[in-house]
């Protein structure tokens, strides 16, 4: 008689808890009963997943409700500063770092001028430094640490986080940036291009409940983040919203860093903004000293800055009359220059769009401004850590260990 022997299962905790937990995250407080209610299931079931949440210290116990005899009710609601998250908005010459818990607020941050094109190493070893720097000085374990994300300003496999052929990162393409940082951080690490990150920080920010959302950056380069139907799109490759490389509705046939003529960033990107201004006599570098020209009510830099914001917004009406977004949302150095590229843009938006396309659309800038790049970090790796399959695996991860712990005492005695 043959007997066939199998391996034990891995023990797992209460089936089920990262589901249960989608309910608690808008952080009102609940009872065992009240969940049951709304989820239909039994209330030993309830208790098995309440347990499991607590053990993993998402939730805890935020006082009693009234009783109707007995001891009264615990009530159980989202704990977000129990763990933290490490969020990274680097561009092509500055970025910011920052420092959450899980409902994305920040609790610290910092910034620094960094080249990007110094390359992958120095740049990330920069921002493995600054992560635990960050850490240190929250007193912060690592071990508090659930998840990380890195903007970046280029194109990104979305699946592997790794740029692909960025225009403006020299010896980034196919870098393995996730598998670098976790090197020092043994935490899941999301890569996306900047902004996409910046759409996702304006919406969570400013505009909870749009569906369409199109956040613009002007910045060095002009790129979009597409928000549609509630989820961001980043098409086949992660190259949708390069909106910079775009030709320009009888614009000039400036060449471009691409080798094409006529995109919109050799017409209206930061660079050629303060070029613009250059041929005019004026002592101007960067797209801030336009900007700060056109405060002092200098005609001609606002004439400049309004420029570029018609040639921005005739691409972008071709978006509305495609994507019938209902806000547009501009940010990035050049349109924080004033409200003159805003105009611009609204001008020829307006005009060349359908009437219906444009009846309610919003046209405006940026709420959250330089923080909205490392806010959408916080919250792409949030969605990822805090989805019901990644607690499920937590909480399996975690009866796990116990269980091994428990055997290895057992054997001891």
């Amino acid at each position: 008689m043959s007997m066939t022997i199998t391996a034990p299962k891995s023990p797992t905790a209460a089936p089920g808890a990262g589901e249960l937990f989608q309910f608690l995250r808008d952080g009102k407080p609940r009872t065992r009963s009240e969940l049951a209610q709304i989820t239909g299931l039994s209330r030993s079931t309830i208790a098995a997943r309440v347990e499991a949440l607590l053990d993993l210290e998402l939730i805890g116990t935020v006082g009693a409700s009234a009783s109707s005899g007995g001891r009264p009710p615990s009530n159980f609601a989202f704990a977000p500063t129990s763990r933290t998250v490490l969020a990274a908005d680097l561009g092509a010459a500055h970025a910011i770092l920052a420092l959450t818990d899980l409902a994305g607020n920040i609790i610290d941050h910092l910034r620094a001028d960094v080249d990007i094109a110094a390359g992958p190493i120095a740049t990330l070893t920069w921002v493995v430094e600054s992560f635990t720097e960050l850490l240190q000085r929250n007193a912060r374990g690592v071990d508090t640490l659930s998840g990380i994300a890195i903007g970046v300003p280029g194109p990104v496999e979305h699946s592997t986080g790794r740029p692909t052929k960025p225009p403006i990162m020299p010896g980034w393409n196919d870098f393995d940036i996730p598998g670098t940082i976790q090197e020092h951080f043994n935490v899941p690490v999301l890569v996306d291009n900047d902004v996409n990150i910046m759409a996702l920080g304006e919406k969570t920010l400013s505009w909870p409940t749009t569906e369409n959302l199109i956040f613009v950056k002007v910045a060095t380069g002009v790129g979009v983040g597409i928000i549609s139907g509630g989820q961001l799109q980043r098409g086949a490759q992660g190259s949708a919203g390069d909106l910079g490389h775009v030709q320009v509705p009888g614009g000039e046939a400036k060449p471009c860093s691409c080798g094409n003529t006529g995109c919109l960033e050799a017409l209206a990107g930061g660079a050629a903004v303060a070029k613009n201004l250059a041929a005019l006599g004026y002592p101007v570098q960067t797209a801030s000293d336009v900007g700060k020209l056109a405060e002092e009510n200098n005609t001609a830099a606002i004439q400049v800055l309004r420029q570029a914001g018609r040639d921005i917004g005739a691409v972008l009406a071709m978006c509305v009359n495609l994507l019938n977004p209902s806000v547009i949302v501009l940010g990035g150095r050049l349109a924080r220059a004033g409200e003159h590229v805003i105009a611009g843009v609204r001008e020829v938006v307006y005009y060349r769009s359908t009437p219906l396309a444009t009846q309610h659309l919003v046209i405006g800038g940026s709420t959250a401004k330089d923080m909205a790049g490392v806010r959408g970090a916080s919250m792409l790796v949030i969605s990822h850590i805090l989805s019901a399959e990644a607690v499920d695996e937590l909480a399996n991860s975690r009866a796990a260990t116990r269980s091994s712990h428990e055997t290895t005492k057992e054997s001891l005695r």
